[in-house]
């Protein structure tokens, strides 16, 4: 197994089953299929990680984006109890067409609860640890960007989930690798100890910091470089569209810095093990770097020790006394 082959391994480790992406997404499909039933919807669209294929194995939950008619709704968008009044509405549009009991549109949702932004809601048991959710957004449009409610603040704010889709589609298109070698730097983050890195904290760095037409090797390599550099240079990871900041206000960027440089040592050295044929050394850096996830190299078989013949000791004639 060279180099290659054990990324293509890791690929497989971290990429989702096919037959679950498929139900991720006909679950959205449904979301989708219901809230575009009613007249005072405009559109549903997919958001999040799976909107952008950058989603890893294994998928907990899907976005959806319902964006309301204003008209119809003329006291959203302000301070106050519109934000509220918004998630209680959706909530009970998803009980009505979608409620695992008595749905119009579908029996999918057992639960429907909203937090902050959105309506979580719930396809598997709530008490399932791994339950696998539908998290829908009610929006109103502007000009260039959306107005979304944040219940804690009792406002509207605005965002742009569409523009990372749009930039992902953009680096996809020149870099095929591109989404799989972002969900290799998610698992990365997911196994770092004692720091909590959100996915996509990850996916925002990447942006700026995972060249594109690399070998994956090279490109991880570099990014890891770049973003160590990014980060010990005091930058915070931030909203790519502009309007939200600070994508996770509790990151330890000290911590992120350590590690991120930590990785880029580890990178650089399997880069060069992998130049001068040592493909088992490089898996090694590479393992750890990437954890146990990774492959292991090849075990290799010693060759048997070399025993050199026994030769008749030399007779010497001494002189005798």
């Amino acid at each position: 197994m060279n180099v290659s082959d054990a990324f293509a391994k890791y690929q497989w480790y971290v990429d989702a089953d096919p037959a679950q992406v498929k139900d991720a997404r006909g679950r959205a499909a449904s979301f989708k299929g219901a809230f575009n039933t009613l007249s005072d919807v405009d559109e549903v669209f997919m958001s999040g990680s799976l909107a952008r294929k950058t989603h890893k194995d294994p998928i907990h939950d899907v976005d959806v984006v319902i964006i309301y008619n204003e008209v119809d709704h003329p006291g959203w968008g302000g301070a106050g109890d519109s934000s509220e009044d918004a998630l209680n509405y959706t909530r009970e549009k998803v009980n009505a067409l979608l409620g695992a009991t008595n749905g119009t549109y579908d029996r999918l949702v057992r639960l429907a609860r909203w937090r902050n932004h959105a309506v979580k809601c719930f396809i598997d048991d709530p008490d399932d640890e791994d339950a696998f959710t539908v998290d829908a957004m009610p929006a109103l449009r502007k000009d260039g960007y959306l107005l979304i409610p944040e219940f804690l603040s009792r406002r509207w704010v605005a965002c742009d989930p569409e523009h990372l889709i749009d930039e992902v589609q953009k680096r996809r298109e020149q870099w095929g690798n591109y989404p799989g070698t972002v969900r290799m730097l998610k698992d990365w983050a997911s196994i770092q100890t004692d720091v909590n890195i959100k996915s996509l904290v990850m996916e925002v760095l990447a942006l700026d910091n995972l060249p594109l037409g690399r070998t994956q090797p090279v490109a991880v390599k570099e990014f890891f470089v770049k973003a160590a550099h990014y980060i010990e240079s005091g930058y915070a990871v931030e909203d790519p569209a502009g309007y939200c900041g600070p994508i996770q206000t509790d990151l330890d960027y000290d911590t992120l810095g350590d590690r991120l440089r930590a990785a880029a040592d580890n990178a650089a050295l399997a880069v060069v093990k992998q130049s001068v044929g040592d493909d088992a050394g490089a898996i090694r850096a590479w393992r750890d770097v990437f954890g146990e996830g990774f492959p292991r190299p090849p075990s290799t078989v010693p060759a048997p020790a070399v025993v050199p013949p026994v030769l008749p000791r030399p007779v010497k004639d001494t002189p005798q006394g």
